[in-house]
């Protein structure tokens, strides 16, 4: 499978570009996608909570540590950042997607934020994916033991919260974590920008995040470990989460 994110050394000209490109947001910027509940990400579904996720969560949700905080109110619905207040799209046309995916990534480095890059057939066969199976749990690692986390498939958004946090709440479980898919470049430089934002940094680190984001894609973008998301989303009586955690060599508790 082809590597999702790319990652080059920067030069003193890629450095110049990094100015020279991106001018409209500051170091300072916070949060830019903001969600008031779970269910806003796919209102236009209108599906029911019954219907919110597949399979038996007695039988494999209780895998992981359980998560019982509170999550701050407030949230405004989704409001995603477009990318042109973000970057100056008129500047980066000429440059080569080698540079755009270095400058994307160096970009977020040390803001709180995560930024990736793909190939547009990538996002096209994830997209294709996605829409028939928009749901998978992802096992954390952390210690000992690991988290299960809950993600949402809907591009060009997806979004990831705590398994546990799920089952108490339903669709008003707010995010820990939310990502945005650009295809501005998709078709000109067969390049997708992907920013990942942590909606609560006490519960995702950085590097969590990231992990998280390119984890689950390997799950809908990997022929062998698709079929276990097939399985999660249409015969979820059959889904062992066991299997998952073989896939990522992580040890069955």
């Amino acid at each position: 499978m082809q590597r999702l994110a790319s990652r080059i050394t920067v030069t003193a000209k890629v450095s110049s570009s990094l100015r020279t490109i991106i001018l409209k947001e500051t170091p300072s910027s916070s949060s830019w996608l903001s969600i008031r509940c779970f269910s806003a990400f796919s209102s236009q579904q209108r599906v029911t909570e019954k219907e919110a996720i597949p399979g038996d969560l007695l039988k494999w949700g209780s895998l992981g540590f359980c998560r019982t905080s509170r999550f701050a109110s407030g949230f405004k619905p989704l409001e995603p950042k477009p990318l042109d207040s973000i970057m100056d799209l008129n500047r980066s046309k000429n440059r080569s997607p080698e540079d755009l995916a270095s400058i994307w990534d160096d970009y977020h480095l040390g803001r709180g934020h995560i930024g990736l890059t793909m190939k547009a057939k990538l996002y096209r066969l994830l997209e294709q994916r996605g829409s028939d199976c928009r749901y998978f749990v992802v096992p954390l690692w952390r210690g000992s033991g690991y988290t299960t986390m809950f993600g949402q498939v809907q591009l060009p958004y997806m979004l990831f919260t705590g398994l546990e946090d799920y089952k108490a709440r339903g669709t008003q479980a707010s995010p820990y974590f939310t990502a945005s898919f650009y295809t501005e470049f998709a078709e000109s430089k067969d390049l997708v920008l992907i920013r990942g934002d942590i909606v609560f940094t006490s519960k995702l680190t950085d590097e969590e995040a990231k992990w998280l984001l390119e984890t689950t894609q390997s799950f809908y973008l990997n022929d062998v470990r698709y079929k276990l998301v097939e399985c999660f989303n249409k015969e979820p009586r059959d889904f062992e989460f066991k299997d998952v955690l073989r896939a990522l060599d992580m040890p069955i508790l």
